[in-house]
């Protein structure tokens, strides 16, 4: 995450959609009636949305009001050295604020998955095997078990403990195809417990997941609930 100086080209573009502002002046109603002003606001939108994930407290009258001074050729109401000291302590507050974030997100994730498992663990049907990965056998397939170095066809969809579905083959109506030994831990190991035609749900502790990083919209440290179909095995 980069809000220093350097990132201003980025800044700058979200202005597009709120040049309408001014520091004393309320907001216009957009009018989007010409296709360079569908450009404009279609240039801050997109941009203004990438943005508001990373920075959420983003001053935006303040921002149109610098963006429409700069756009107008007038004096900036801070010199720019004023502004490049004011953006690097701005960059390392919003860093820190990053971290921080990350750390309590990652910390209640970890706690949701530990006692998930727990009580996941006691349910009739649940395996757990020695690296922590916990199973259930929906459906017993009579086809062959795949290897590590096997290229697998599945079915699945993914959950974190919430019910959150961050991910789904069935969703996108296509199954997925991937070697075996290239796909995190839990899946590697829990599909080779599979037998074709099986349907598993897998449990899978952060460890033989995305760990601490987490990677996308699973947070660090999830544990992850997967339902998983597998079709078929790659013929060698």
């Amino acid at each position: 995450m980069k809000h220093s100086i350097k990132a201003t080209g980025l800044v700058i573009a979200m202005g597009l959609a709120l040049s309408a502002c001014n520091k004393t002046e309320a907001p216009k109603a957009t009018k989007l009636e010409t296709d360079d002003a569908k450009a404009a606001y279609s240039i801050g939108y997109m941009t203004g949305k990438n943005m508001e994930a990373q920075l959420p407290k983003l001053d935006t009258a303040n921002f149109a009001a610098g963006m429409q001074d700069a756009y107008a050729k007038k004096p900036g109401l801070l010199k720019e050295d004023e502004m490049k000291t004011v953006l690097m302590a701005f960059d390392a507050r919003m860093k820190k604020e990053a971290v921080e974030r990350q750390a309590k997100t990652a910390a209640e994730a970890k706690g949701k998955g530990e006692a998930y498992l727990l009580e996941n663990a006691k349910k009739a049907g649940v395996k757990t095997t020695a690296s922590g990965l916990q199973y259930e056998v929906i459906t017993e397939g009579k086809g062959a078990k795949p290897v590590a170095t096997d290229v697998v066809k599945v079915n699945y969809e993914g959950k974190l403990v919430d019910g959150t579905v961050f991910d789904s083959s069935i969703k996108r109506g296509e199954p997925a195809t991937f070697p075996l030994n290239q796909v995190i831990p839990g899946w590697t190991e829990g599909l080779q417990l599979m037998t074709v035609g099986s349907k598993y749900k897998l449990t899978i502790p952060a460890t033989l997941g995305y760990g601490e990083q987490g990677g996308g919209p699973i947070p660090p440290n999830s544990t992850l609930v997967f339902e998983v179909e597998l079709l078929e095995i790659a013929p060698k």
